[in-house]
């Protein structure tokens, strides 16, 4: 492993740190870390106040990253994300002034509110990690990652994001609401954002995802990626099956989830606990049902695949 084990050994540092600000979601928020160390992009889908951006807010914190919150509106623009050129009189030019955009971490409140054309523009940095305008593209920094958050379709002014661009979001997660006992922790004030000390930073958090990305799969594990993928494509309850980036960019979280575990390899298990949240969100049932649906036919299919 290339890190250095002090590095590593602070990702669980910065773990309880989160867990103190998002109450009661070890799970969700060991997979937003995965996310992140996979190099990826995450969507977070809820009802509003649940803590979609307390935890963006606590996770840049925590990794000492530069942070922008972006609420996404149905006349955001696209020059409102990625910036505008400006002219300066004295130099007698145009010059780019840098949008939100440009941070280490992005959060895109209420993405589905905004218009095609300024998503659009947001896709392009999460897959490109750079913007273009006026014909000239600007790198953004490194890492960075954007976390996106959804409102469900049934509530006014959302629309469906198409699936091109869902398929850009590594993760899909929700929280849904905390059990009484931390929601009572909630009204007595017990967890905040403002006072959180970073417990390490950019240059860190670099060399983490480099470590994720060299956490050992072995062929019979990558054999076992490649049945998980292969088997939602035969698999009769949904329209469409998973793609090639998919399941790179299941093998890539498995990996972040081995290092988040301290191991320098990956386990069918380490497969199995990233398997929804990378796969649920780039699959359309066949007939009726939502998420729960697709969710359902998931668990089916991972039983039914041999674990080597």
């Amino acid at each position: 492993m290339t890190a250095r084990p002090r590095i590593v050994a602070s990702l669980a540092e910065a773990q309880a740190q989160l867990g103190r600000i998002v109450l009661g979601k070890p799970q969700q928020v060991r997979l937003a870390l995965a996310c992140m160390l996979a190099r990826g992009h995450l969507l977070l889908e809820d009802v509003p106040g649940v803590g979609k951006t307390t935890l963006a807010h606590a996770l840049a914190r925590t990794l000492g990253l530069q942070y922008q919150r972006v609420q996404f509106t149905s006349d955001l623009l696209p020059a409102d994300l990625i910036g505008v050129s400006v002219f300066v009189r004295d130099a007698g030019e145009f010059r780019f002034h840098r949008g939100p955009v440009f941070a280490q971490v992005v959060l895109a409140d209420e993405i589905n509110r905004a218009p095609p054309k300024t998503q659009s523009a947001l896709l392009e940095a999460m897959a490109e990690g750079q913007v273009t305008h006026d014909g000239a593209t600007h790198a953004l920094p490194s890492p960075f990652f954007v976390i996106a958050t959804q409102n469900p379709l049934e509530q006014i002014g959302t629309h469906a994001l198409p699936e091109s661009q869902l398929d850009r979001f590594t993760m899909r997660l929700s929280l849904g609401y905390p059990d009484p006992a931390f929601e009572r922790v909630l009204y007595l004030g017990g967890a905040s954002t403002p006072q959180l000390p970073p417990v390490m930073d950019g240059s860190q958090v670099l060399a983490l995802q480099e470590a994720a990305a060299q956490v050992y799969a072995s062929p019979a594990l990558v054999d076992y990626v490649l049945a998980l993928v292969q088997a939602t494509r035969s698999h009769g309850g949904f329209a469409a099956g998973l793609s090639p980036r998919a399941g790179l960019a299941l093998l890539a979280c498995a990996r972040a989830w081995a290092l988040l575990a301290q191991r320098s390899m990956v386990l069918p298990e380490d497969v199995q606990a990233v398997f929804t949240a990378v796969a649920a969100h780039r699959l359309l049932p066949a007939g009726a049902g939502g998420h729960a649906a697709v969710a359902g036919e998931l668990a089916a299919l991972q039983a039914g695949v041999a674990i080597p």
